[in-house]
């Protein structure tokens, strides 16, 4: 992650379905440690747009060790460790931290057998094909 490397080491993880008011969501939780930190990580996607993209979203927490930034940088590295592919990081005017992930990095994720299976419901229960 910008010429710096990190330690991830992945200790368990999950995705379920969701719905709210009629629109169905997909939660991936990560429990996993970067660089020597211990976190809980969480990013829900949802189809958006005219094209019904697949986009995840997460925020970096003000709470963890270092704040939000230092967070942001290691949930980046455990993106990337998992899919090959960097995650858009975007600050918002109020000094939140948003993280950004596509199909590319939904891709990346359906290679894991804890999460395989929900990935691949979600994708056929918001009508889009399962092949990415």
């Amino acid at each position: 992650m910008g010429g710096k490397e990190h330690v991830v080491k992945v200790i368990g993880g999950g995705a379920v379905e969701e719905g709210r008011g009629g629109r169905k969501s997909l939660r991936i939780k990560i429990t996993a440690e970067v660089d020597g930190v211990k976190s809980d990580y969480e990013i829900t996607y949802g189809r958006y747009g005219r094209r019904n993209a697949a986009i995840g979203f997460a925020a970096a927490r003000a709470d963890a060790p270092g704040g939000r930034e230092a967070d942001a940088e290691r949930l980046s590295a455990l993106i990337k460790a998992l899919t090959g592919r960097e995650p858009g990081v975007y600050r918002i005017k109020d000094g939140r931290i948003k993280i950004e992930c596509y199909e590319g990095h939904l891709e990346g994720f359906r290679r894991y057998a804890e999460l395989a299976d929900a990935i691949e419901k979600w994708l056929k229960g918001t009508n889009h094909s399962s092949t990415l």
